[in-house]
Parts: structure tokens; sequence; C-alpha cells
């Protein structure tokens, strides 16, 4: 059996990168980052070694008690940027939400300058047109950006252990449909993709995990502090092994960008803290001067001055 090739320069600086964003930001996730070491490595390998990808990407997740009840910021921004920064370097992309997350997405796309297709389909809706859309487009990826998702009780649950399939299309189905590949960017255990995490983990350590844990698994997993943080590290990522790529996905990685995008989101989506559950320029109750801290810290590393 031939030996594994040894790790390269870029393999350290991903593993870093992968490193920064493993912060537990208060939800007991320390377990979970261990099971998915190396998962944003083998993920922007797989994606980068796709000569021509295809990407579809998923996001929005509800907060039906927020003041006003809206898309949390958490998600749409992150995928918005992602997708800008795709689209610039040529990778074609498309995003799809649900209604009750439509306008949210539609404004940070907005924010970002990512013309790509927006689809929406309604929570009551079945997704089969969605799916036959998406493979008549030659959809490769899909790719999961803090998307709430089936639980093993059913329904899709929120951090409190509530039932939001309500204000929740069934996008499970879609992930799951293929013949597309699947990732997932997450940070607690619900969202879309996290099944493919051993159920224990999600159970023992995570608050409320045996009501929320997501069931519905994706072939690769990127698990972060904060879900945002793991699309910033994807596009990192990337940058580092297509170098074709970098200068557009590098663009979306601009705290005044960020800081624009989010902005948009919340005036015009609106857009809400799932934490806090209110409108303010936060991800996850924490402000963005920590948020840049931590984009500072992946910047550096990209750019070889750590």
């Amino acid at each position: 059996m031939p030996l594994p090739a040894p790790p390269t320069p870029s393999d350290d600086r991903i593993d870093r990168i992968e490193a920064l964003i493993h912060q537990d930001v208060g939800r007991n996730v320390g377990a979970l980052f261990g099971a998915t070491k190396g998962g944003l490595r083998r993920t922007a390998a797989a994606l980068a070694a796709d000569p021509a990808p295809r990407i579809g990407l998923l996001t929005g997740f509800f907060v039906p008690l927020g003041d006003p009840p809206a898309a949390e910021t958490d998600g749409p921004v992150g995928t918005a940027l992602l997708a800008a920064g795709l689209a610039r370097a040529g990778v074609a992309c498309r995003l799809l939400t649900d209604t009750p997350c439509a306008d949210g997405c539609a404004a940070a796309l907005r924010g970002a300058q990512a013309d790509i297709p927006l689809d929406v389909v309604a929570v009551d809706a079945p997704v089969a047109d969605a799916i036959a859309a998406w493979r008549e487009a030659e959809i490769g990826w899909v790719v999961s950006v803090e998307r709430c998702g089936r639980s093993a009780g059913g329904p899709p649950r929120n951090m409190r252990g509530i039932d939001i399939s309500p204000h929740t299309a069934a996008l499970d189905e879609l992930f799951l449909a293929g013949p597309w590949r699947t990732v997932a960017i997450g940070d607690g255990g619900n969202e879309i993709g996290l099944g493919a995490l051993p159920r224990a983990l999600v159970t023992q350590h995570v608050a409320e995990g045996e009501l929320i844990a997501c069931v519905t698994p994706a072939d690769y997993l990127v698990l972060a502090g904060v879900s945002h943080w793991g699309c910033w590290a994807l596009l990192a990522a990337l940058a580092l092994l297509r170098p074709d790529w970098a200068p557009g996905l590098r663009a979306s990685l601009d705290p005044a960008l960020d800081r624009h995008v989010l902005e948009t989101m919340v005036r015009d989506g609106p857009g809400v803290d799932g934490v806090l559950q209110r409108q303010g320029h936060t991800i996850d109750a924490l402000p963005l001067e920590v948020h840049h801290a931590k984009l500072a810290a992946i910047t550096d590393l990209l750019d070889g001055r750590a």
C-alpha cells in the first residue's frame, strides 16, 4: 500500500485556518471539533480538484421569536460572500432557500454584489421541482451553510429545542437527492449535514442535543465556532489550493464588505441575530470587532503573514 503524500505548505496553512475557526463560543462543541478535524482540508481539496464545479448553496435559518421574526444573520451573510467569491472566480453557483428566509438571503446577495440565481421554495411545497431544476443545471456540489435540518423526531429544531417546521421547508430532501456531492458548514449539531457526526457527540455535549441533533448526513463537514467563520475558512482554503481562483475568492475576505453585507441584510431583509433574537450588527451575539479579529487571523495565514 502506498504511503500517504506528505502534507504540503498549503495543507499546513489550511489546518491552521481550521484551528482558528475551531473556537468554542459557548456551545460546548469541543468534542465535535475533534471529530471533524481535517474536514476543512478534505472539503477544499475535493472542491479544488473539480476542474469546473457547479455549486448549489443552501442557507437560511428562520427565527420565529425574533423581533421581528426573520432569517438569522449567521448563514446568509457568509453564504453571500462565498457565492460572490466563487462567481468572481468563474465558478457557477446558485442559492436556494425557502420563502421565510428569501428576503434576507436576497438582501445579503445584493450586499455582496453576488449576481447569481436565487431559487425559493415555499415551506409547504414539495421540493421535487427544485431537485429537477438543479439536476437540469448539472449541479455537482451542494453546500449547506447554517441551515436547520431534520431531527431524529422529525421536525427541524432550533438551539432552544423549538420545532420550527412551520417556517422551514424540507430542504434535507434536496440535499440528499443527488447526484451531487454534499458539504455542510455548521456550528451546533442541528444543521443539515451534521448527521454525519456520531449522534452521541451531539446528544452528550450540546444543550438540547437529544432533541435537536440533525440526522441528515453530508459527504464533507466543516465545523466552526460560528458558521460564518466556516465560509471565510472555505474561501481561504480554496484560494490556497486554486491560485487561478484566488483573486476572486480573496475579494470576499474583506471586513468592509462583510460589514456592508451584514448591514444590508439586517436593514433590508430584515435579518436578526439568532442568539439575541433581535436586529443588530452582530452574528451569534458577537460584535463585528470579534468576528473581524478572526477574519484578520485567517487572512494573515492566507497571505503568508503568519
